[in-house]
């Protein structure tokens, strides 16, 4: 079930190492056909590509940062800020995608063996999967009581590609998981605690599924997710508590907003998208149904009313790199040594 709604998620790279060429060349043919990866057949190439490539994955690093209007002097007491908008910023990086989360490598190499291979990876955060053969299956045992691997997979069991590719589906989305806690933390208060409402996030999580959505980040004003799909197709979801509904209406009631749209909003059966000011109601806008989109309820831990907006104006996502771009753009790479 799921649990919580991840701040932000997009595909990323598997690495897959084993000295075997024709291992890895059958290896591909049973792999998710929807999963990014780069097989390599020598563990030193694989370790040069992994610890010598600038690192994509630094989110958090532009999501938090010192508060500037802080007079502080203590280090000690100083206050982090975060920038909202730099979540939703990262749909914008052209090599998100190339984000390696998962090294799956044999532990059976001559050259290095899996177990080293794990040890010199530099980069704490990719996931590592071990492949084992009967003879090495206690190091391998071991080795995950230890904390070197995240899992493992007996290579010659019936049910090993099936199960490799679960554990990745596992694995990847730990990954975001642990990227994405803090920032999830820090923002369920407000307009943010519809993340942690378990319901709300399996109800999103169907939503992924109808749309066949692979990447997601949190927006701001309007409060929700951009959604986009392997072929760069953009959503967002838009979301609101009564709270919030009532924040939206007071604004409106502000700028001279007419009966009907307030009757409208009260309605639920739509939401607004003013793209033009920052979610709030323009002022002396009389064709305020233009903004208007189909809203559904859905109840969780509160209630909720959200629409789904597709191709939203105002995000300039025109210049967005869509996932199959980069699917098409590895199958035409030389394979990696």
């Amino acid at each position: 079930m799921t649990k919580a709604i991840k701040p932000f998620a997009y595909p990323t790279t598997v690495a897959f190492v084993d000295d075997s060429t024709a291992f890895l060349a059958n290896l591909s043919l049973q792999l998710d056909p929807l999963l990014a990866f780069r097989m390599f057949g020598s563990p030193v190439e694989a370790l040069k590509f992994l610890n010598e490539r600038p690192a994509q994955h630094q989110a958090a690093e532009h999501i938090f940062s010192p508060y500037l209007d802080r007079t502080e002097e203590n280090d000690a007491q100083q206050v982090v800020a975060m920038r909202v908008d730099a979540i939703r910023s990262l749909v914008h990086q052209p090599g998100r995608f190339e984000s390696v989360s998962v090294v799956v490598v044999d532990y059976d190499m001559p050259e290095l063996n899996g177990l080293e291979f794990c040890r010199r990876i530099t980069d704490p955060t990719v996931k590592k999967i071990m492949l084992t053969g009967k003879a090495d299956e206690r190091v391998a045992v071991r080795s995950f009581n230890e904390g070197l691997i995240d899992r493992f997979i007996r290579k010659h069991e019936v049910d090993a590609d099936e199960a490799l590719n679960q554990a990745i589906r596992d694995m990847q989305d730990a990954y975001f998981e642990h990227a994405g806690a803090s920032v999830r933390d820090a923002l369920c208060v407000a307009e943010y605690r519809f993340l942690k409402d378990s319901a709300l996030a399996g109800h999103v999580n169907d939503i992924f599924k109808s749309l066949g959505i692979v990447e997601h980040y949190l927006t701001y004003q309007p409060h929700g997710l951009l959604m986009v799909d392997e072929a760069g197709t953009a959503y967002l979801l838009v979301i609101h508590t009564d709270e919030t509904l009532r924040g939206v209406r007071e604004i409106a009631v502000e700028q001279g907003a007419p009966e009907s749209f307030l009757a409208e909003l009260d309605s639920h059966r739509s939401v607004p998208y003013f793209w033009r000011t920052d979610g709030y109601y323009p002022a002396q806008c009389t064709e305020w149904q233009q903004y208007m989109h189909p809203a559904s309820v859905f109840t969780g831990e509160r209630r909720y009313t959200y629409a789904i907006v597709k191709q939203p104006a105002g995000l300039a996502l025109d210049t967005v790199l869509p996932y199959d771009t980069y699917l098409h753009q590895l199958d035409g790479e030389v394979p990696a040594a």
